[in-house]
């Protein structure tokens, strides 16, 4: 589907106008988004706008990073949507030059359906090409910040624990959240990065006396970054602990079976020696033995109680709680 809306020179705003009347001398700027387009609509790209064939072709294949390509007369940017579902990056290609703008995106992106519903607003007739950019961009910004922020709770939910989970349940949660905050950093990172180089470019002189806004989104985009990098640290953090719990536990349970296993051990050695089937076992002819060896199992079970408490196995055992 592509749609247009004009800006006219008297402030008058036109939506769905024709591509051939885009040329009009009364238009003072347009915007043409491109939304889902076909096979025949995307060549209008190349037939109407002239637009580089290598631009042409970021648009139809997903680009891996957001992108600032310089043209002759305009310039082409490659920003990334979030979806709030899946977490996973929505391409959003923007042509801008100083009378129009072109937008080209497979999906349904909100932020620029917001930003489009905003052009019949006052404020927004006084815009132009590049405002209607930085729009876009701040907008796509700032909807990163919803899922950092659900992800930051969650975090801190795992980390009190306070619907008692086990440590099992709790190290899933942990893994999933640390996936998908690094599905955010994929997409953050290098739209920090682009910002960078857009507030740095010698190139977009037509944006000097925007750099302030501009400037304002890498901060956001900085302190985005931050709270991802915190709360991968943190989770880091509560899963190295969680892995320590387990492990400790283990070590006790192997603890209590080694000190089982050695008391029983002698025990055990006696009983099969007494239980042998030989016929002549002098032992065994006594009026006492039965007792006497009963006393001995004891003396040893004891004996070995007493070496591993002075040993420290014991203290081990009080000392530490799950």
């Amino acid at each position: 589907m592509i749609r247009s809306v004009a800006i006219m020179k008297d402030k008058e705003v036109r939506y769905d106008l024709p591509l051939e009347e885009l040329k009009n001398d009364q238009i003072q700027w347009f915007w043409v988004d491109f939304h889902a387009p076909t096979d025949d609509e995307v060549k209008v790209l190349s037939s109407y706008f002239k637009f580089h064939p290598l631009a042409i072709e970021d648009c139809i294949e997903f680009v891996q990073r957001p992108k600032l390509d310089f043209y002759d007369d305009y310039f082409f940017i490659v920003i990334h949507a979030i979806n709030h579902e899946t977490l996973e990056a929505d391409e959003v290609d923007l042509f801008v030059s100083s009378r129009s703008i072109v937008s080209f995106h497979k999906k349904p992106v909100k932020e620029l359906l917001a930003i489009w519903n905003r052009i019949e607003n006052e404020k927004s007739l006084k815009s132009n090409p590049m405002q209607i950019m930085y729009q876009i961009i701040d907008k796509v910004v700032d909807d990163y910040f919803p899922p950092i922020y659900k992800l930051e709770d969650l975090v801190n939910q795992v980390e009190d624990n306070t619907s008692d989970q086990t440590i099992s349940e709790l190290m899933e949660q942990v893994f999933d959240i640390r996936s998908e905050l690094n599905k955010l950093r994929r997409t953050i990172v290098p739209m920090r990065d682009l910002l960078y180089r857009i507030i740095s470019s010698s190139r977009l002189n037509s944006m000097k006396e925007k750099h302030i806004y501009f400037q304002d989104v890498y901060d956001h985009l900085l302190k985005l970054v931050e709270m991802i990098d915190a709360n991968r640290e943190l989770s880091s953090d509560i899963r190295d602990s969680y892995l320590s719990i387990s492990s400790d536990r283990m070590n006790r349970v192997m603890m209590t079976l080694t000190v089982m296993s050695s008391i029983f051990l002698p025990l055990t050695f006696i009983a099969g020696l007494y239980g042998m089937n030989f016929r002549y076992m002098p032992e065994l002819t006594g009026e006492y033995s039965y007792y006497i060896v009963l006393g001995i199992m004891a003396l040893i079970s004891v004996g070995m109680i007493w070496f591993f408490y002075k040993m420290g196995w014991f203290r081990f055992h009080k000392g530490t709680k799950l």
